[in-house]
């Protein structure tokens, strides 16, 4: 069948763009959301269970913090706090972590590890993709659900000071605000100082309800010299200088009688090794997390945190602050806030979050009744209820404790369960439909270079074996195949894909199509690619198809360092690969040198040329038994080895990814203010000694321009000396990773 080179070429591209939107569907999973209005509402608050509608189901929530003031600092790393050097970087927070009244947690966050997806998360308790990295590179206005949208309705005063990305999110919503860009990496210190600024003044008002500070500055210490760097103490004490002077405020201020403070510290995201921040890494995803006030019970000694996710800060700061928890939340609520209150108050707060996440639950999924969660949380409301029918009826102290601890386990147990099914839902990749998206678009390539060149002449033909393909038996049995695995897939228990959804009507006939679009290929890859052919009346020729050793390892390494690409794990570790590469292709110059000049004979040959029949005739200017030809065999010898020699001198110079950044290296040995002198006397000692090689054969003029050169290196090394290391002149104690 001939079909125009124009159609052809659109039958190909409209292929390409459903594979690509069916293969983006499957990346980017739809967010999970509430059917219900846009926002919660106070006054859609249940009542307590069994209580009805009475006056006294108490049904919006009592504040439990009159002051909230929320000091994130990004890219603080967990082990900055928690880890053997928390009490050198941050001596007053770990003070307060080990032996204050506070509550210590390592917070998880889910990757992309970014900061303006972090920060949707923390305010909505959603859990944004990667979706939001490509489609909110703007921070547009977000209109979601959200712990700020909450506060503001409710009548709480905010102010905000730091990373402008608040601002755009949240544009109008604070009573005062102050942004600073995030674009600048090289500057750690003003970032930070527009920030600090106006705490004087600030802690000394009684006008704002929640105070939310965002610190820059370890952020770009890490993007521009790494975690290990002698900026990172510095930096570290002044952030706990600040938590201090917040801390002394708040308890100065602090009114008996009155609700308490509590001063939250935390992070959007963490730093890797190599102080950058977006993967999944544990040092990117393991933020600390201190909440600090009168309220908690004072500690006696160092704990160990506890692991929770990030997004159950929203749902604890909502309902700390008598606020409905945001609509689309994942999150639970922290169960150490509510240790110190009556247990009535507790298990309010905790039906209150256990009938968001359910009804979210319900919203979302379809079967939400076979979740584990969801029966849970209805057991756990039967308990409540009886727990309050019991006091009610006037139930002795232990009896109320006992079924008040059991009911509180069971909420708490539901609200897990809940939390993780959504997350789950959220974070689930539908790989089937990623791959038929893949197939459709390697199917369209394919054909594209098949039908090349007549594919790209406007009024060219192409010529497709439609028939021969369509009547091949294999193009059956491909299309049973193919639809019995799409129905053992789709009626599988735990299978949920988008694919799966469509009608199967429309499925399998589209399975059919793929199979025969399949036979297709391979037909026109046996009537272009004729390998092994003989032409008639003539003897087989070697070297048409054939592929050389040397070529094949090109070939191979090259489709799999490509492949490798695919992972981020080897995008990071890349050099590896071309290591690898590298090496073994050295040594297989090698061994086809040893071939060439040793063992056959035959004249001298390029070894990167594919093996023929037929020597290669001898060079006229080495002839065989020469000294030339032994000269030149030594030296193609050599070869493979000096490069292999080369090649480790050059992974010296510089470490590089994730791993080995931090390591030392010469570059480091080189960019060392202690090897100033050497380095001068060596560059000094090479040029005086390439002046001696070349006087000789050089005219005076070039050696004019030599010893020139030679002072001019002088002249250079004492300016770099000055530019580069500028704190030996002037006294100022810096490192050099700051520069």
């Amino acid at each position: 069948m001939r079909v125009r080179s124009s159609v052809f070429a659109s039958f190909c591209l409209i292929f390409e763009v459903l594979g690509i939107a069916l293969f983006l569907r499957g990346f980017f999973p739809v967010p999970i959301k509430s059917s219900f209005s846009s926002k919660n509402s106070l006054l859609d608050l249940p009542a307590e269970p069994g209580t009805g509608n009475s006056a006294n189901a108490s049904t919006a929530p009592q504040p439990l913090f009159k002051r909230v003031v929320i000091m994130l600092i990004d890219a603080l790393r967990e082990d900055f706090l928690f880890g053997p050097n928390g009490r050198t970087y941050m001596p007053y927070t770990r003070h307060v972590v080990e032996r204050g009244s506070s509550h210590s947690f390592v917070a998880k966050a889910r990757p992309p590890t970014v900061t303006m997806p972090r920060i949707k998360a923390l305010t909505t308790g959603t859990i944004p993709g990667f979706i939001d990295v490509v489609m909110n590179l703007n921070s547009p206005a977000l209109t979601e659900d959200n712990l700020i949208w909450q506060a503001k309705t409710a009548g709480r005063r905010l102010i905000f000071y730091g990373d402008d990305t608040w601002v755009r999110l949240f544009p109008k919503h604070f009573l005062e605000h102050d942004g600073t860009s995030s674009f600048f990496v090289s500057d750690y210190t003003e970032v930070d100082n527009n920030v600090t600024r106006h705490l004087d003044v600030t802690l000394k008002r009684d006008d704002w309800d929640v105070l939310i500070l965002h610190y820059l500055g370890l952020d770009h210490i890490g993007h521009t010299s790494g975690p290990h760097s002698s900026l990172i103490q510095p930096k570290l004490l002044e952030m706990d200088d600040i938590l201090k002077k917040i801390h002394a405020s708040l308890i100065s201020k602090e009114e008996e009688g009155s609700l308490p403070y509590m001063l939250v510290l935390c992070a959007d995201h963490g730093m890797s090794d190599t102080g950058s921040h977006g993967g999944s890494s544990e040092p990117e995803v393991n933020t600390p997390l201190v909440l600090i006030s009168p309220a908690f019970r004072r500690k006696v000694g160092m704990e160990k945190p506890s692991v929770v996710e990030q997004v159950d800060l929203p749902s604890s700061l909502a309902l700390g602050l008598g606020l409905a928890v945001p609509q689309n939340s994942v999150g639970h609520l922290l169960l150490p806030l509510l240790e110190e209150l009556p247990l009535r108050q507790q298990l309010r707060y905790l039906q209150l979050n256990t009938h968001q996440l359910s009804t979210l639950l319900r919203d979302s999924t379809t079967d939400y009744q076979r979740e584990a969660g969801y029966e849970q949380a209805r057991v756990a409301q039967k308990a409540h209820s009886s727990w309050l029918r019991l006091q009610q009826e006037g139930s002795t102290p232990e009896v109320l404790s006992s079924q008040g601890s059991k009911a509180v386990q069971l909420y708490q147990q539901a609200l897990a369960s809940l939390s993780s099914a959504l997350s789950k839902q959220l974070g689930r990749y539908d790989l089937y439909s990623m791959l038929v998206g893949m197939a459709l678009v390697f199917q369209s390539v394919l054909l594209l270079l098949l039908a090349l060149p007549e594919a790209l002449g406007g009024s060219g033909e192409v010529e497709v074996p439609v028939s021969a393909a369509l009547l091949a038996p294999p193009c059956y049995l491909l299309s049973l195949l193919l639809c019995s695995a799409h129905v053992l897939l789709c009626t599988s228990a735990q299978a949920s894909c988008y694919s799966c959804s469509l009608p199967w009507g429309l499925v399998f006939p589209a399975l059919a199509f793929s199979s025969a679009l399949l036979c297709i290929l391979l037909s026109m890859a046996t009537r272009r690619l004729p390998l092994g052919a003989k032409p008639p009346g003539k003897s087989p020729v070697r070297g048409v198809w054939s592929v050389s050793e040397l070529e094949a390892l090109l070939l191979l390494g090259t489709a799999g360092h490509t492949l490798s690409l695919a992972a981020s794990s080897f995008v990071e570790e890349e050099h590896q690969t071309w290591y690898f590469l590298l090496s073994t292709l050295c040594l297989a110059l090698f061994q086809d040198v040893c071939r060439t000049y040793f063992r056959e004979p035959r004249g001298p040959v390029d070894p990167l040329l594919p093996c023929s029949e037929e020597p290669l005739a001898p060079s006229p200017a080495y002839p065989l038994g020469g000294k030339g030809a032994g000269a030149e065999r030594w030296l193609a010898l050599a070869t493979p080895v000096v490069t292999l020699a080369c090649c480790r001198l050059l992974r010296s110079l510089n470490q590089t990814g994730v791993q080995w950044a931090h390591l030392p290296d010469l570059g480091h040995w080189l960019n060392s203010s202690e090897h100033k002198t050497a380095l001068s006397l060596l560059a000094a000692f090479s040029l005086a000694l390439i002046y001696f090689l070349v006087q000789r054969r050089c005219s005076w003029v070039s050696r004019v321009a030599l010893a020139l050169g030679l002072l001019g290196v002088f002249s250079y090394r004492a300016a770099v000396g000055n530019v580069l290391f500028p704190w030996q002149h002037a006294g100022r104690n810096m490192s050099n990773d700051a520069w």
